[in-house]
């Protein structure tokens, strides 16, 4: 079970403090140093990951995604929320 039971569109994210990012073929991949995983973020996750450096809004994190790609609104949502929670999960999100 998601240890992110509710993710609301008006709860700002941020990057948590910790993890060693590089750009590898235009993809993203992190270390975890907390838990001593690799994570491949991929080109788009790598875009979400660098928005979210500072705190922002999902909203507004969305709105910035649907003006960058062709995407349907209700796709970019859900797609958007999907990943941060798998984030929180991993301890590398957090949402307030």
């Amino acid at each position: 079970m998601s240890k992110v039971e509710q993710l609301s569109l008006k709860q700002t994210v941020k990057q948590m403090e910790g993890n060693i990012v590089s750009d590898m073929n235009g993809e993203k991949v992190m270390l975890s140093v907390k838990n001593g995983k690799y994570y491949n973020l991929g080109s788009l996750g790598g875009e979400i990951w660098d928005q979210i450096k500072e705190p922002v809004v999902i909203e507004d994190l969305i709105s910035l995604l649907l003006e960058k790609y062709e995407v349907e609104p209700e796709q970019c949502e859900e797609q958007t929320m999907t990943f941060l929670r798998q984030l929180i999960d991993e301890g590398l999100v957090e949402a307030k």
